[in-house]
């Protein structure tokens, strides 16, 4: 019985010092791409993190034209400056989180259950740039299994969407200057009136 531990010690000492060595004077940098066995080491966490109930339950949000629009409007104003109005992550603040924003087209976020998804949006996922969103109000709530449905959607986005979204996504002071600009030229000048 006491040889197995002291193996166990013994492992867990070398799993240590290999990784000192292999770590030291790297440095952290959000400009590194993480690991393999890291980003599937904290996929698996994650999972095991999410209670059982949660990761089962189902969406309660039919799937409807009407709760993909909210959710579209929702990711458009909250999610796309991040994730990318396609779900890509290649956007500046996305490639530049660490770990990156994840491409939410790809398998590793599609195989996630509904409540899996739910849980991520409502609680968020620490020691990254993946903030909480739940209110705490059947509203929020609604508003985030809507999402969960978008999210299912992001695969088959049409162009018309992507448009669509792009009118809805936030806008910085200076780009609602120009597009004020703008409209007044083509309106012929008459703002200035």
């Amino acid at each position: 019985m006491k040889r197995p531990i002291v193996w166990l010690v013994v492992a867990g000492l070398a799993m240590g010092i290999v990784a000192v060595v292999v770590t030291r004077g790297m440095g952290f940098s959000a400009r590194v791409t993480p690991w393999t066995i890291e980003a599937t080491a904290m996929r698996a966490a994650r999972r095991w993190a999410t209670p059982g109930d949660v990761r089962r339950q189902a969406n309660p949000v039919p799937t409807t034209y009407e709760a993909i629009e909210g959710g579209l409007k929702h990711w458009a104003d909250h999610c796309a400056s991040c994730h990318g109005n396609d779900g890509s992550g290649d956007t500046t603040v996305g490639r530049n989180l660490y770990p990156p924003a994840p491409d939410m087209r790809r398998p590793a976020t599609q195989e996630m259950t509904d409540g899996e998804l739910f849980y991520v949006i409502e609680r968020g996922v620490p020691l990254t740039g993946m903030p909480a969103w739940g209110t705490g109000t059947p509203d929020g709530e609604r508003a985030s299994w809507e999402l969960v449905r978008f999210i299912r959607h992001l695969p088959k986005l049409s162009g018309q969407e992507l448009r669509s979204m792009e009118a809805l996504n936030p806008k910085s002071p200076a780009e609602a200057v120009h597009k004020m600009e703008i409209d007044e030229f083509l309106s012929g000048g008459k703002g200035k009136q």
